[in-house]
């Protein structure tokens, strides 16, 4: 076993009947004598280790040499890493015009690295790609040299006892610790030493170590960029997924003019890809694109095809937007002579069908194809065809497809159903979309939710009230959730017949079965103003305004402005102005001329709510969003910054918030990111235009684009700020403690702490990496909570709500404090001070 690995792990074939010989003595070796057997890892890296140091460029007396000396020193299996004898690696290349320590890297093939990420969330589509789809194969990707002198080979005997030492020293420390003991050896230390010391570091497979010493060496002022040693370095980070690590390493790369490796693209896109954080898959396109237009790179199929699947696994509804990124991996595909996989066809034309405007060519063209390839239509493909003909009313198609899906294995899905439902509906046959929903009754024994808001939104579209009514009690009895969008039609209609008691009926029912509701709550509203119910309507109006979850917008103030105008409640009217002008919304064209008039008779200058600047709350907010990690990007000359506003989608928390954060910024928002006003769904990224006036917060909290936490501080900690930060940043655990998320470094993490418990919130802090996290524990939360309680949203107090009851079970002492045991003293930030903190 360990012979074949080493094999495989050696880039120079020339040597590889001395290495066998000598793995397979090593080999019997270590068997017989139980003294020299060391770990797999350490086999691994001194095979490794070895294999590397075959090459044909040595001479032969140096292989047999080295080899018995090296077997010659044990090693133990506490301490595995080689101290002193550091094998060559291939020589540099003879045309380089200067000699670097690095100066090329060989791209070494991991044959047995786990590149499989199969487990990530299966889409509606379901498209089955290879198994081996997505693993790392480099074996065929051009090879870099790289030499690294052994620690015999210089001069002085100090500093060969130095380097060792540091080998040995650093590896075990963490990254504070690490970086001091670089600073002690500044003096005497150059890149040569740092580069020994990080190539070593990566050797062994302490990658972590190598990276900061490879970021300490970038801080000297004799650093010189080695493009091998960065090539190197960037691979084994993206192989072990820290693609955060990998980009760094890549963008230094493109910073210097240089075109990064094959290998560097490609494990930095899988590394994306393996990750479930959000926007890692627009990164993975995005450097997807740079390897094909920057480096002219040919990636493998295996590339291609992960990329691809990744694509489709989003939902339909966010899916769509990758259609072009998807048409672009399609084209290399084919221009690369490629053999094109089944689910590359399916998942274009699932992808097609989603768009709001349908390419019927394009579809057409790709059923053509797959015929020519001998490749049978599926359930997926037949499915996403009736899709695409329900939003074209595109009977005859839909009518061809749904005879196959009869004939198909596994019978026709329920969404079928549904398409082939709204089909009929949009040539005017809502009699026959009935029909088909009771033949799916009948052949599946039951409907789903989606199928009952389509009929229901059929009938109320058509106006056959008598037929939604008893839809909608079939639904209701049921039991099945949700029925929001159902009331939403059903009131939509009874207000266009004007059948406005019958609204208010169903406006009570909703209330009652339904979470409350934004867009039910301004239907019923305008029905009031209608009617005339001024006092009912106002009284509507202030519990959307008082309710955060609900909330006023644009059409609820325009609708109330417009009832006190009628009804001559000038002064009513002017309150209602006001509001407007401090939420920045716009005013109907004819109210506004009835306004004008009304202002003149009592106010000399009228102010109109055009100009952007935040208000007092959208700061405190934006600060404790800062805190909580909200991103801020700027222009290349930093004149211009945008907010980026990103939610988690497993975060009940969050789809609470992102709501109520597109409201409160609505006027900042990019045109793209804004929603129609009755639109339930808000993304869960939206960002604001660039502006400058967000100038200060980037500045203060985004410097040299990452994160930092201000001097100043201390002073805009309200409790609104952490409030906005406990909400979007923060977490509550099993036995109710409080904790908050902070990126940046130990000096402003401490920073935050000292302006904590100036406002005498004791607080414990604990460090994962760049993240910090700020602990309130026991009855600290609960002092915490009191603070903050009046600025959480109503919705989310009992799901945020601090210091859970105890139980006799759950006393103090048998309580989970696995979290409070692993908090490090408040030192552990560092002992730095900050005196203007």
């Amino acid at each position: 076993m360990l012979v074949s690995r080493a094999q495989e792990l050696s880039p120079c074939s020339s040597s590889t009947l001395t290495f066998t010989s000598s793995c397979t003595f090593l080999s019997t070796l270590c068997s017989s004598n139980p003294f020299l057997s060391f770990p797999m890892r350490s086999s691994l890296s001194f095979l490794r280790s070895l294999s590397l140091s075959l090459s044909h460029h040595q001479p032969h007396h140096f292989h047999r040499h080295f080899f018995f000396r090296a077997i010659s020193t044990p090693l133990s299996s506490s301490s595995p890493k080689p101290q002193k004898y550091f094998p060559r690696l291939a020589a540099a290349s003879a045309s380089s015009s200067h000699s670097t320590f690095v100066e090329h890297l060989a791209c070494e093939p991991e044959t047995n690295e786990n590149w499989d990420f199969n487990n990530s969330s299966e889409s509606e589509a379901a498209f089955d790609f290879d198994k081996n789809d997505g693993s790392l194969d480099l074996k065929h990707l051009p090879a870099l040299s790289l030499d690294v002198k052994e620690l015999e080979e210089l001069p002085e005997q100090w500093r060969r006892s130095k380097l060792a030492w540091l080998c040995k020293e650093l590896p075990a420390h963490k990254a504070g610790t690490l970086v001091r003991i670089l600073n002690a050896q500044r003096k005497w230390m150059r890149q040569a030493d740092a580069t020994y010391v990080a190539v070593h570091c990566m050797r062994i497979r302490e990658n972590e170590a190598g990276f900061k010493v490879y970021k300490w060496m970038m801080q000297q002022h004799w650093y010189r960029f080695d493009f091998a040693l960065a090539t190197k370095l960037a691979d084994y980070m993206g192989k072990e997924r820290k693609f955060s690590k990998c980009r760094e390493i890549f963008d230094d790369i493109i910073n210097q003019g240089r075109v990064p490796c094959e290998s560097t693209f490609h494990v930095l896109i899988v590394a994306y890809l393996s990750s479930t954080i959000q926007g890692c898959l627009e990164e993975a396109c995005s450097i997807y694109n740079r390897m094909i237009q920057l480096g002219g790179y040919r990636p493998r199929l295996s590339l291609h095809n992960s990329l691809f699947r990744a694509l489709v696994s989003k939902p339909g509804a966010s899916s769509k937007h990758y259609l072009k990124q998807a048409e672009f991996i399609f084209h290399n595909v084919v221009t690369s002579g490629l053999e094109i996989h089944k689910d590359i066809y399916g998942g274009l034309i699932w992808l097609h069908s989603y768009q709001d405007t349908i390419d019927k060519k394009r579809i057409a063209s790709l059923r053509k194809e797959m015929r020519d390839a001998g490749i049978e239509e599926g359930r997926e493909v037949l499915v996403s065809i009736l899709r695409a003909c329900s939003k074209e009313g595109d009977v005859e198609d839909a009518e061809k497809a749904w005879l196959k899906l009869l004939h198909s294995e596994g019978g026709v899905p329920s969404q079928a159903f549904v398409y082939k439902m709204e089909v009929y509906s949009k040539i005017g046959e809502p009699m026959k979309s009935l029909e088909i929903f009771r033949e799916m009754q009948e052949q599946l024994g039951s409907t789903n939710v989606a199928a009952h808001h389509k009929i229901i939104e059929i009938l109320c579209k058509a106006q056959e009230v008598e037929l939604a009514e008893s839809l909608m009690i079939e639904f209701i009895n049921s039991n099945l959730k949700p029925l929001t969008p159902s009331y939403i039609e059903m009131m939509s209609m009874y207000f266009s017949l004007s059948l406005h008691d019958k609204l208010e009926l169903a406006f009570s029912q909703c209330l009652e079965k339904c979470r409350p509701n934004r867009t039910i709550y301004s239907i019923y509203l305008d029905s009031l103003v209608n009617v005339g119910n001024l006092d009912k309507a106002e009284e509507i109006f202030n519990q959307m305004l008082s309710d955060g979850t609900i909330s006023v917008h644009t059409r609820s103030c325009n609708t109330i402005l417009r009832g006190y105008l009628s009804s001559g409640e000038y002064v009513k009217a002017e309150k209602i102005y006001d509001l407007m002008c401090q939420k920045k919304y716009d005013i109907d064209s004819p109210l506004m001329e009835k306004l004008d008039y009304v202002l003149s008779l009592s106010r000399k200058d009228v102010k109109k709510p055009v100009s952007l600047k935040l208000s007092k709350e959208q700061r405190e907010v934006l600060v404790g969003l800062l805190l909580g990690g909200l991103l801020i990007e700027s222009d290349e000359e930093r004149k211009n910054h945008m907010l980026r506003f990103e939610f988690s989608e497993k975060s009940s928390t969050h789809s609470v918030l992102k709501r109520h954060i597109h409201d409160e910024y609505h006027e900042w928002l990019h045109p793209s990111c804004r929603q129609s006003e009755d639109s339930g769904d808000i993304p869960y990224r939206f960002c604001t235009i660039s502006h400058s006036y967000f100038g200060f917060y980037a500045d203060q909290f985004w410097p040299k684009g990452r994160p930092m936490i201000p001097k100043l501080i201390h002073r805009w900690l309200s409790p609104c700020a952490l409030a906005y930060w406990y909400m979007y940043g923060g977490h509550k655990t099993s036995s109710g403690d409080i904790l908050l998320k902070l990126k940046g470094n130990p000096e402003g993490a401490e920073k935050v702490v000292k302006a904590l418990k100036a406002k005498s919130l004791d607080c414990r802090v604990k460090q994962r990496g760049r993240v910090f996290w700020i602990g309130f524990l026991k009855s600290n939360s609960s002092w915490f909570w009191k603070l903050i309680e009046p600025y959480v949203l109503d919705d989310l107090k009992d799901v945020l709500k601090a210091g859970l009851a105890i139980s006799e079970n759950n006393s103090p002492e048998t309580q989970d404090n696995s979290y409070d045991s692993g908090f490090e003293s408040d030192e552990m930030l560092s002992n730095s001070s900050d005196g203007n903190s």
